[in-house]
């Protein structure tokens, strides 16, 4: 039975063309109360008369007008209430402060050359990374989202070598942490006043994938190993892996980034509203 009730969360969101050729919303909200995932969609029409704002990752919203299916697991929505309004991400003073923070996980690699050649990387595109998200739908996807991203990633990353993995070369790690997702600052756009984020169709047309491009700078620099690690990150080739993990006789240390960035999107501070 349709309710006006319930209260949704909203996970994802986009757009994209019909057969016809108008375009239709995709959203995926998620029941407060029981986590339920309800997959829905949004004809151009509706489209039209909402708001963008109210699709912002984490908004509350209700569905005033929609008809369900049998099952209650999808709906055409018509029309949708905002209840409560989430965050867009990072506030400006957050955001300097996860970007220092960077800085002196930089600051902790001892190679000279190397450190120079990840702080000139940070340094050259601070602005991009200040507001860059960290994914379009899966984690971190807010202002400040790739940031958050990465700190975590270097913080695991510290921890286990302190503890497990002691003999693997402390500054290769570090690098290979702070660059495996440089080229999402790149890859995607994101609206500072709705915090909507979609791709970057100039840097599609260039290039393949982020990893291709924290890959190529890296090679390009003569850094082969790190370079690897962050072909490696995503795990399998279907998943977007240049190097994929399945692969014979591959040295243990490529599995490293792939665990510690796998931890973060899962584990970590995925929705802005968990940083309080």
């Amino acid at each position: 039975m349709f309710s006006t009730d319930i209260n949704y969360e909203v996970v994802t969101f986009s757009i994209g063309d019909t057969k016809s050729g108008t375009k239709m919303g995709k959203l995926q909200l998620k029941d407060t109360e029981n986590d339920e995932i309800l997959n829905c969609i949004m004809w151009e029409e509706a489209l039209n008369r909402m708001d963008s704002k109210l699709f912002r990752c984490g908004n509350i919203l209700r569905i005033v007008s929609g008809s369900f299916n049998e099952k209650f697991n999808n709906c055409l929505v018509n029309s949708l209430e905002l209840i409560k309004e989430a965050k867009t991400g990072l506030d400006e003073a957050q955001r300097e402060e996860y970007y220092s923070q960077l800085i002196e996980y930089i600051n902790k690699i001892k190679d000279e050359k190397l450190k120079a050649f990840v702080l000139g990387i940070y340094q050259e595109n601070k602005e991009k990374l200040l507001v860059a998200p960290g994914a379009k739908m899966m984690h971190h996807n807010y202002i400040g989202g790739l940031m958050v991203h990465t700190l975590e990633c270097v913080k695991y990353a510290e921890v286990n070598m302190g503890i497990f993995f002691q003999r693997v070369n402390h500054d290769e790690v570090f690098a290979a942490c702070l660059l495996h997702d440089i080229g999402k600052i790149f890859e995607y756009t994101i609206d500072l006043e709705s915090g909507l984020i979609d791709y970057n169709e100039d840097f599609r047309n260039e290039w393949i994938t982020h990893s291709q491009y924290g890959f190529s700078i890296c090679m390009m620099a003569g850094y082969k190993k790190i370079a690897k690690m962050i072909a490696a990150h995503h795990g399998r080739a279907d998943w977007g892996a240049i190097v994929d993990l399945d692969t014979k006789d591959l040295e243990p240390i490529y599995y490293l980034i792939h665990h510690i960035d796998d931890m973060s999107a899962k584990y970590g501070m995925t929705n802005v509203a968990m940083l309080g």
